[in-house]
């Protein structure tokens, strides 16, 4: 299962392009994965919140959102991750942080929240991870 958000263009840093692409996948029910592709800031923010819950809506076992794809993020992304742990927390789903960039890795740990998620090197290391637990 796959669904698309089609992103607006807009001039970013680098032109012309897609802020961000948000696709959703499952894996084989035991997860959705939620992947982030591009740029997200503030304009962003209702796509990212309407993906985020739709994909905690189906409750998943595992929920990972994929941060491979994401050149750039600012607090916007962050709000939004801390609010989907905390409805996944009260759901008693499982949040995994999968291959945040090394911008999106130092936001975390600026910010103290690296403590607060289970961040994972990859995608298939978030779903492989069976230590990996609702925190």
């Amino acid at each position: 299962m796959s669904s698309r958000y089609a992103p607006r263009s807009a001039t970013t840093r680098t032109g012309t392009a897609p802020l961000l692409r948000i696709t959703t996948t499952t894996d084989s029910g035991t997860a959705r994965i939620v992947h982030l592709h591009g740029e997200a800031d503030l304009d962003q923010r209702t796509r990212l919140d309407s993906a985020l819950e739709r994909a905690l809506a189906d409750h998943p076992p595992r929920l990972v959102v994929d941060l491979a794809g994401l050149r750039f993020c600012d607090s916007t992304v962050l709000n939004a991750l801390l609010r989907t742990r905390l409805a996944a927390r009260a759901a008693g789903l499982l949040l995994v942080l999968a291959a945040p960039s090394s911008q999106t890795r130092r936001l975390l740990k600026i910010t103290g929240t690296d403590e607060v998620f289970t961040v994972r090197d990859s995608v298939h290391a978030a779903l492989a991870d069976t230590a990996a637990h609702t925190g």
